[in-house]
């Protein structure tokens, strides 16, 4: 009776997993995370080298109690609660795009450049870059005109008025912003995914310990962080299957190939793809900026007695825009429904996917080239807009809702970054998956 003998297989690994090592193990992507990484620890670095001799602890304090600046300092990872270098992070660069995209259907020069290809492409992008810094140096003043308003420079001797130290810490903070765009630039050309996407990503990713630690003081209510962490895994399927949502728009191509001396006529199928979310957190930028300022501002001259007419008016727009009230909740979610719809609208406009459809020889069956095309695809893309308009609406509640059901003042669930973090996480996925199928076919491609 003879006994076989199997060797015992290993374990299946996950999926996710073993895509990373299967990364590692290739020399050339190895080099790409460890190129990634070690940027992204530059900025770290850089997010706690400050430009000025400040009282962080003060300062610190004041974002604690400010909303406004709590939302500047989402996209400098920190680097403003600091006064760094950094402080500004790339948001100039994304106010700059944001900028452009908007009037590249109103200025006829920029919409040649747009259709132009990859070197029309190349020259917006190095006027992305020239408009970087007039906002950069712009919103260096400003934020230092605020800080000194909110006393974050009491004791200090920095006044942060215009003077010469106020146009050296503007132009450290203008040079800090474009050193972190080339950083984000280099990271897309020898890393792993979209640079100024993972510089954001990280600046986020980098307060989560914080929001750790402000946990473990809230321990005693572990109900309400319970609740707070079944609350932020809801929001992040949510956000997965609301990213990843699309409409297929049949397409079908009419070519003519020559075979035996004849011309043959052959279709071909495919579709165009149409994003339930398309506007991404473009929305929320517009809409929080919008809600933030006017509440600031009013803060400034609000009279709680109502001795005067503009104390009166600045006391009603300051409890009108007080993040702990109901109706500027309200105001956040109708701002970010119409902003999703404005700005889809406008990005979609700039694509002229009718127009290209026609000059390639392409149609959607049922609906004739040209006009009605372009009529349809605007139905399209209007319908479910409504979709991704209603999902970016209730992120932007979320803080309120979560602060309500759960009782827990001191962490506040973000679903702008909880959107930034997925968002970017599941775009660099893909990058790293395409660069392992690129490899993996390589060897038959030969």
């Amino acid at each position: 009776m003879g006994v076989s003998l199997t060797r015992p297989q290993a374990p299946e690994r996950p999926a996710l997993l073993q895509a990373m090592l299967d990364a590692f193990a290739m020399p050339d992507l190895r080099a790409r995370i460890l190129f990634t990484l070690g940027m992204l620890v530059l900025f770290r670095f850089l997010a706690h080298v400050p430009v000025v001799s400040v009282d962080i602890g003060l300062i610190r304090s004041l974002f604690q109690e400010n909303q406004l600046l709590g939302f500047l300092d989402l996209f400098s990872g920190g680097g403003l609660r600091n006064l760094s270098i950094v402080a500004l992070g790339v948001y100039p660069y994304i106010t700059a795009s944001i900028v452009l995209q908007l009037m590249v259907p109103v200025i006829p020069r920029l919409q040649a450049m747009n259709k132009e290809g990859e070197a029309g492409r190349q020259r917006l992008n190095q006027i992305t870059h020239y408009l970087t810094v007039p906002i950069a140096l712009a919103q260096a003043y400003g934020q230092l005109v605020l800080l000194r308003n909110l006393g974050g420079f009491a004791g200090t001797g920095f006044s942060g008025g215009f003077e010469v130290a106020t146009l050296a810490v503007m132009v450290s903070m203008a040079a800090g912003t474009i050193f972190l765009v080339w950083l984000g630039e280099m990271i897309t050309e020898r890393g792993i995914g979209n640079g100024v996407s993972i510089i954001i990503f990280a600046g986020i990713v980098a307060q989560f310990p914080q929001l750790l630690g402000q946990g473990f003081l809230e321990r005693e209510r572990l109900g309400g962080l319970l609740l707070l962490a079944a609350l932020g895994v809801l929001m992040v399927y949510l956000i997965v299957l609301f990213t990843e949502a699309q409409r297929r728009v049949p397409v079908q191509y009419g070519r003519s190939v020559f075979r035996g001396g004849r011309m043959y006529r052959q279709a071909g199928t495919t579709f165009i793809p149409l994003r339930v979310n398309s506007a991404g957190m473009i929305p929320l930028i517009f809409a929080f900026s919008i809600m933030i300022l006017p509440g600031t501002l009013a803060s400034y001259f609000a009279d709680p007695l109502g001795r005067s007419t503009v104390g009166k008016i600045a006391q009603f727009l300051a409890n009108a825009f007080d993040p702990q009230g109901m109706m500027y909740w309200v105001f956040s979610f109708l701002l970010v429904v119409a902003f999703t719809f404005f700005y889809t609208l406008v990005i979609f406009q700039q694509q002229n996917l009718a127009d290209n459809l026609q000059k390639n020889g392409g149609f959607i069956p049922g609906i004739r080239p040209g006009r009605p095309t372009a009529d349809y695809m605007n139905r399209v893309i209007i319908r479910i807009t409504w979709g991704g308009a209603l999902f970016l609406g209730m992120v932007a509640l979320l803080p309120f809702l979560a602060t309500r059901v759960t009782d827990i003042q001191g962490i506040q669930l973000s679903g702008a970054s909880v959107l930034i973090v997925v968002g970017v996480a599941l775009d660099t996925l893909r990058q790293l998956e395409a660069q392992l199928l690129m490899r993996s076919y390589e060897g038959f491609l030969r």
